[in-house]
This record gives structure tokens, C-alpha cells and sequence, in this order.
């Protein structure tokens, strides 16, 4: 328990996991709510079948990670686990849609679809927050405190 939501004070985290969870929301919000010219559950799970053959649950995997992991990473709430699930999102993304593309994203217009260079940005800022935790400020560094108080030695 004191590893899975054992955290420094450290500003750099926080920075890091408000900055990681305020990019993936807007993605998850798309495929969740239809925000931002998405489709919502239902259109992204059939867009996920029709041109990937993701299953249903996987895509609801994928939905859960980007919107309610990325606002457990914007309050610090469930840290490891959130970061856990956007790198198996990047991972999925990079292997299925963007490695066929290249590194680079489509700035000229001239691939096919986009690389996979933002997703390696969000793969190293998650592994950060895997494996070192939330932070300064953070849901989590209050759980961890109050266990660890109310821990019984033997």
C-alpha cells in the first residue's frame, strides 16, 4: 500500500501529471462524451471494431484510461494506475494505428496519418509518474500519510 500511493513532495511531478492528464482528457472526452468533434461511447466503440477489431471492452479500457485516468492524474488520485493505463493506451496506439507512419507526426501533410512521436512524450511522462508517483499536492499523498499513521507495528 505505502508503494502504490507512496509519493515525494516533488514540484516536478506535479507539473508533470497536470500537464499529462490536461492533454489525454480532451481525448478521452472526445470517445467518452463526444466533446471536442468526438463520437462519444457508442461511435468509438464501433470505429474501434470497424477499422482496428478492438472488442468493446478493450475500447472501454482505452475510454476509461484517457477520461477518468486522466483526472485521477490531474487530482493525483490513483497515480500509478492512471499512468498505468495511458501507457497501455500509447502502447496499443503506437502498435496498431501510428508505427506504420513513422516517427515524426504529420506536419506537412504528406504521410498517411500521424507518427508516433507525441505518444513516446506520453509513455515517458506516465512511466515518470509510474514509477515515482503524484507528488506535491495530491490525493494520494494524503491516503499515504494518513495509512502510514495508522499502521501497527508488531
Amino acid at each position: 500500500m505505502d508503494w502504490f500511493f507512496g509519493t515525494g513532495e516533488t514540484w516536478q511531478n506535479l507539473i508533470i501529471r497536470i500537464t499529462l492528464g490536461g492533454v489525454i482528457f480532451p481525448h478521452g472526452a472526445m470517445k467518452l462524451l463526444g466533446w471536442f468533434g468526438g463520437q462519444g461511447v457508442l461511435g468509438t466503440i464501433a470505429t474501434f471494431h470497424h477499422q482496428w477489431h478492438i472488442p468493446a471492452f478493450l475500447t472501454l479500457l482505452v475510454i476509461a484510461a484517457e477520461s477518468f485516468g486522466a483526472i485521477g492524474l490531474i487530482i493525483g488520485f490513483l497515480t500509478r494506475l492512471c499512468a498505468f493505463g495511458i501507457i497501455c493506451d500509447m502502447i496499443g496506439a503506437i502498435y496498431l494505428v501510428h508505427w506504420d507512419n513513422g516517427f515524426f507526426m504529420n506536419w506537412f501533410g504528406k504521410q498517411h496519418g500521424e507518427g508516433f512521436e507525441y505518444h513516446l512524450l506520453v509513455l515517458g511522462m506516465a512511466l515518470a509518474l509510474l514509477i515515482t508517483g503524484a507528488g506535491k499536492w495530491s490525493v494520494d499523498r494524503t491516503i499515504a500519510a494518513k495509512t502510514s499513521r495508522n499502521v501497527i507495528s508488531l
